[in-house]
């Protein structure tokens, strides 16, 4: 007997593109994970399994209303997903796949009503910082980015090329500059791919992009 899909799907144990949900009681609060899922890399939600990966089953087809709500209530801009229904083990499963969004930053309004912006980083949703969601911003606008590379670009990029990663506040203080200034730099140079971010709950760096040194070599 082949194992089934969801199975398959649930032995993988939470990560960067796939979430568990006992259920959806409140669609304000899962709304965190569908704008997390469209800024990152697009994912799935298995609602009616709890976070041990024991299926439990959806209790009523108010969760599909309730999915909407998230996407479309508590999104900005509304979050594209489509669903399926599996029943597995005599109990229902709820197989929601929120894809990659295009218009990026999508923000969701969380419990005090504040929009924030999230990303997936393993299984954890985590805040974006101003510089990527600013980013982010530049990246869409038509006219594009432009910077002028003067003696604090320079810097940056010959402090990358010796060093694998730069904080902000390490690149503040070696330019000798103010945070608004580190950050419009870092920005511009995040919207044109020159470097990338890595975020955490314990710190945010940023280091010269894959792509930047391909073109480079």
């Amino acid at each position: 007997m082949k194992t089934h899909y969801i199975h398959k799907l649930i032995a993988q144990g939470e990560h960067q593109q796939l979430d568990f949900k006992f259920e959806i009681a409140d669609s304000r609060k899962i709304a965190k994970t569908f704008a997390a899922f469209a800024n990152t890399d697009g994912g799935k939600l298995l609602i009616g399994v709890k976070d041990n990966g024991v299926i439990a089953g959806v209790r009523s087809e108010e969760e599909k209303f309730m999915a909407e709500a998230a996407a479309q209530m508590y999104c900005s801009p509304n979050v594209d997903f489509e669903y399926k229904e599996w029943l597995v083990d005599g109990k229902k499963v709820l197989e929601v796949t929120i894809h990659k969004g295009n218009e990026k930053p999508y923000y969701a309004e969380n419990e005090d009503r504040k929009w924030m912006v999230y990303i997936r980083v393993n299984d954890q949703n985590i805040l974006a910082n101003r510089v990527l969601i600013n980013a982010w911003k530049r990246k869409a606008r038509p006219e594009g980015t432009y910077i002028n590379y003067s003696n604090k670009e320079r810097l940056l990029l010959e402090y990358l090329e010796v060093n694998e990663s730069v904080s902000l506040s390490k690149f503040r203080k070696l330019a000798k500059i103010t945070v608004y200034k580190a950050e419009n730099i870092l920005t511009n140079f995040l919207a044109l791919d020159i470097i990338e971010i890595e975020i955490s709950e314990k710190k945010i760096v940023y280091r010269l992009s894959l792509k930047f040194k391909e073109e480079r070599a």
